[in-house]
């Protein structure tokens, strides 16, 4: 139960709910901007060797950093497609290569206002306001170019340090693949990958325009202060188009539904007037919608640089590429989260109750070593289903059965709707309006004052009934209960009787409040095998709302639609090493092993001074056998090598205590009293049963791991009273690598180091609060190892900071401590450094490079220590899946079998990364862990690393089994996850509200704390005793 990842609502990188992400949301949509250039090296020639040379071994000088230039000669990349910011200014210019155009958002962007639901009439229409400016004569196109076919230059041995010099117009950049991929395998496999080659025109332009949308008043044209409602952005393009189809032609256009569109024809610069209405009867809505040429994206640019000719990626040419390959299900399908789903369900996907399963799918560019490849992914996302507000009421809310029940149970009811958005049904509309609430009165019972727009008649007091009958001719059939509020809840909301609103579709259900058998549909939907997800991916592709069809092809843009053929290599699983020095082999299917029979771990800390808290007092169903219990724990522990004593105090306790940290504070130090009575020296560590899964858990490892200093494991009495083995050896697990203990290590040194080598793992992580939160702190987290050449101990420290921000504040600083800590209990310091970042999209690799390494090495380094250090990101947080061709290139759930590594035509064209899928995919389909090397200075060829990180995987020490994640990152989220816990605990102890009601409300606890109050670290720091063990496993 301990070191959970449920609820983690950001695994750092923007992972969180990343408007991906956030890869979602991460990837080439969501780029910082790039950061200054690293400065003027030293004079001295050694710096920066061209080889390895003989002396690869030995540290390499610090480099000089310099002040970064006052005008760095870099353009901003922007946010991607879908959320823009304005085109900057333009930067310096370069001696050879022009500055990148950002993709702009601009100003005066928002969300809009719109007609009320009721409406008045207007006659819809759409003219130049202002004589148009034409940008320049687009260049003519030739044959397409097939991507597939591009000569990719061979990669060039650089020096590992790609650090490239103040006068380099290129900035810092990513190392280049040191080789042409890994050669060792122990099998060779035959992959299918969801990479689509894509075929584009090289001298073909796009021409990129800001859009700039303003409403304005029906007398004299001017703009008034109302936003604009996203959902009208596209509305108001597609009536511009509809009504000037010679000028803009809509299937030349993509547009991001905000600040950009991009064409494929040239579009005219200026203001137009543009009206929308829902019906004759309705009043007209008035935009100014002003376009702007920005600049003309050639396509030429991404050709040099795919074929490797240009050096930098030219990110405005790939985003607006990318969006055009979006425009097509954008405006046919429903986009939640980047991902497009269908606006229909398979009848079979009916979840009851008003909720569906919607399929759909993920899509992305990615430039590799074959050309440009469109990237798409399967997706499955439970919705409510488009219906009547009345129906939905009476299928998804229990107490409602009839319509009279609508007044009787009235906050039931606006708990369930509020937030939600309706189209009316009594009048044409296409606008949608958000719930605010239930009126106070009946709908026969709620009068206004009629206006007359047209000024002719004063205004009179009328019903609702009888407006509905004479301006609309409907009749109401429900007058005796409430109306819908609809609108913004800082407005006085519009009043609709229930019957005339129907929920517009798209709006997702929260899976958690499904029941136990429509849950376990939605997962089994969401994680098909592999057969079913390649054929549901295939499918999407070619379908009619799929990224694919005439659109795209206005562009000179064309999609192959089959999967690339690509070749796998399976790299051998390394022997493990046991207690008594001896060997275990791991299965050759699922790569795992076993500790059954006389089996035991390598180093087994003796438990002579522990304690029970037995949780279940006053349980009637889930009390513990605490007896039996125990006797089962001592001795499976006995069998692995732990001696367990018997608990120097068992203390019984209700659930409830869970509900005060006061209370759990007070009978932590009791029991630590008691024992220490009983013992001279501390207490170990703590075995918390408990009878059901309870929010105060965060409570209890915030008080014993940073008041108290008492380490702590859950598990569940349910769990304990069964016995079984292999929980309790998961247990044992957990407990002996808290109190120090190896639990397995390899047999063989780890690749490319040498015993006499002092060696440290790194990971890093950062933790953001959930979506809906605005102003809590991040949590970064680091870890490293503690011991070699076992390398399979860590030490963590966890830090708040400023709320969203990737980049790492404490870096260094946090690196340094670890690397004290590695001195203190090995007597000297590591001179080889690996760190392994988690979290950050191909955007933010400058941020790592030019920012956080920076910060490490001016921190670490000393005038006689500088260490090598290699850092290599990890990201899961991406679409590529592997499938086997044949029956022979998979396992026996049609996975990839544990060690598959490609590096090869799906990779980057140049750049050192890989794909490694570590584990055995015993549920769904597996996803590879994509490893990104942006810095080497320990110079590692693509066998040394990939076997590396490989071995690594098998040392994680909570399971016999490879882990898909290489450890030090996936201990670093475990870490960065209990600040999370540790922050929202502090704050909800501090709260005005009792703790017992306060984390069901904590979300909106957290939106109106201030981000400075939770940011103080002294929240956060851990106990003395505990700071240097692995108390987060």
């Amino acid at each position: 139960m301990d070191g959970g990842r449920s609820g983690n609502y950001g695994r750092g990188g923007g992972r969180g709910y990343h408007r991906a992400q956030a890869s979602g949301g991460r990837g080439p949509h969501n780029q910082p901007r790039p950061q200054q250039q690293w400065g003027e090296r030293s004079e001295h020639p050694h710096q920066q060797g061209a080889g390895r040379g003989p002396h690869h071994h030995q540290p390499r000088p610090q480099q000089q950093w310099a002040e970064p230039a006052e005008h760095p000669h870099q353009q901003g990349w922007g946010r991607g497609p879908h959320h823009q910011p304005r085109p900057q200014q333009q930067w310096a210019e370069r001696a050879e290569n022009p500055p990148q155009q950002g993709v702009g958002r601009g100003a005066g962007g928002g969300r809009t206002g719109g007609g009320r639901p009721w409406g008045q009439p207007r006659t819809p229409s759409s003219f130049p306001v202002q004589s148009p400016a034409h940008p320049p004569t687009p260049r003519a196109t030739s044959d397409e170019l097939d991507t597939r076919s591009c000569t990719i230059s061979p990669p060039q041995p650089l020096s590992p340090p790609s650090l490239l010099s103040k006068g380099d117009e290129n900035g810092i950049q990513p190392i280049r693949r040191p080789d042409q991929g890994g050669r060792q395998s122990v099998r060779l496999i035959k992959l299918l990958v969801n990479h689509f080659p894509v075929k584009f025109g090289p001298r073909s332009t796009i021409f990129h325009y800001d859009v700039d949308v303003k409403p304005v008043t029906s007398n004299d044209n001017q703009s008034v202060k109302r936003t604009v409602r996203k959902s009208d952005f596209r509305l108001i393009r597609d009536k511009l188009c509809f009504d000037n189809p010679d000028t803009f032609p809509i299937l030349k256009t993509a547009y991001d539904g905000e600040k950009n569109i991009f064409s494929a024809v040239s579009l005219p610069s200026g203001q137009y007037m543009v009206e929308l209405s829902d019906g004759e009867n309705t009043r007209g809505r008035s935009y100014l919608f002003t376009i702007k040429f920005v600049n003309e994206l050639k396509l030429c640019k991404l050709s040099e640089y795919l074929r490797g000719e240009l050096s930098y990626i030219p990110r405005d040419v790939l985003q607006g590429m990318d969006l055009v390959m979006k425009e097509n299900p954008a405006r046919q399908r429903n986009c939640v989260g980047g991902v497009y789903y269908s606006s229909d369900y398979r009848r079979e996907d009916d979840l009851q109750n008003g909720v569906a399963a919607y399929r759909g799918f993920r899509q992305s560019l990615k430039p590799t070593a074959q050309g440009l490849s469109l990237c798409l992914d399967y997706s499955v996302l439970a919705f409510r289903k488009p219906m009547s507000v009345i129906d939905y009421l009476k299928e998804n809310v229990p107490p409602i059965k009839s319509i009279e029940d609508i007044k009787r149970f009235r906050s039931v009811v606006i708990k369930a709707l509020k937030g939600l958005k309706v189209r009316v049904t009594h009048r044409p509309c296409k606008q949608k309006y958000p719930i605010v609430g239930l009126a106070e009165k009946d709908t026969c019972n709620s009068w206004f004052d009629l206006v007359d727009r047209e000024g002719n008649n004063p205004p009179r007091k009328t019903s609702l009934v009888t407006y509905f009958q004479e301006k609309w001719g409907r009749n109401i059939e429900n007058p005796n209960i409430p109306c819908l509020q609809l609108g913004r809840s800082n407005k006085s909301p519009d009043e609709v009787p229930l019957e005339f609103c129907v929920l517009v579709e798209g709006q997702r259900y929260p899976k958690e409040h499904l029941d136990y058998d429509r849950a376990k549909y939605l997962k089994d939907l969401s994680v098909a095998k592999p057969g079913i997800r390649q054929r549901a991916i295939n499918e999407m592709l070619q379908a009619n709302d799929g990224p694919c069809g005439v659109l795209i092809s206005n562009f000179g843009i064309q999609v192959d639609k089959n999967m690339t053929k690509v070749g796998g290599r399976v790299i051998g699983a390394p022997e493990l090493r046991i207690g008594g020095s001896r060997s275990v082999k791991v299965d050759g299917e699922k790569c795992q092993w076993n500790l059954t029979g006389d089996r035991c771990l390598v180093d087994g800390k003796a438990v002579a001074r522990w304690a029970l808290i037995d949780f279940t007092d006053g349980e009637r169903y889930n009390r513990l056998q605490k007896e039996m219990f125990i006797g089962n724990l001592k001795s499976r522990c006995g069998k692995l090598g732990i001696r367990m004593d018997d608990p120097l105090v068992c203390h019984l306790a209700p659930m409830r205590r869970f509900s005060s940290v006061e209370g759990l504070e007070n009978l932590l130090k009791d029991v630590v009293d008691k024992a220490r009575s009983k013992s001279k020296e501390n207490l170990q560590i703590i075995v918390c049963v408990m009878a059901n899964k309870d929010p105060g858990y965060k409570f209890l490892k915030w008080v014993s791991e940073t008041k108290i200093g008492v380490l702590t494991q859950c598990c569940l009495s349910s769990q304990a009273n069964k016995g079984q083995d292999q929980y309790l050896a998961n247990l044992c697990l957990k407990i002996n690598a808290k109190l120090g203990g190896s639990n397995f290590e390899l047999m063989a040194k780890l690749p490319h180091f040498v015993v006499e080598d002092h060696v440290m793992f790194i990971g890093a992580d950062v933790n953001h609060p959930a979506p809906n939160n605005e102003s809590c702190p991040s949590i970064a987290a680091v870890v490293g190892t503690v011991n070699w050449p076992a390398a399979n101990r860590y030490a963590a420290r966890v830090s708040p900071q400023t709320h969203r921000a990737e980049k790492i504040a404490n870096f260094g600083g946090m690196c340094l401590d670890l690397i004290n800590t590695y001195t203190r209990l090995n007597g000297a310091k590591p001179n080889k450094i690996v760190i392994f970042r988690d979290g950050v999209s191909e955007g933010q690799f400058l941020m790592v490079l030019a920012e956080e390494l920076r910060d490490i090495k001016n921190t670490i380094y000393e005038d006689h220590y500088r260490p090598t250090i290699t850092l290599i990101v990890a990201q899961k947080r991406h679409q590529t899946r592997l499938f086997g061709e044949g029956r022979n290139d998979m396992g026996l759930t049609g996975n990839v079998p544990p060690g598959t590594v490609v590096d090869t035509v799906i990779v980057h064209p140049s750049y050192f990364d890989f794909y490694l899928c570590s584990h055995y995919g015993g549920l769904g389909t597996s996803k590879p862990t994509h490893y990104h090397v942006l810095y080497d200075e320990n110079l590692f060829t693509s066998d040394q690393l990939q076997k590396l990180i490989y071995d690594m995987c098998f040392t994680f020490a909570r399971c016999t089994k490879p882990v898909s994640l290489v450890p030090p990152v996936y201990y670093a989220d475990l870490v960065a996850y209990r600040g999370r816990l540790f922050q929202e605990a502090a704050m909800e102890s501090h709260s005005r509200f009792s703790p017992s009601s306060s984390h069901a409300s904590s979300n909106a606890m957290s939106s109106t704390s201030s981000s400075t109050a939770w940011c103080d670290n002294g929240l956060y720091n851990l106990h003395p005793e505990l700071e240097n063990i692995m108390f987060f496993v």
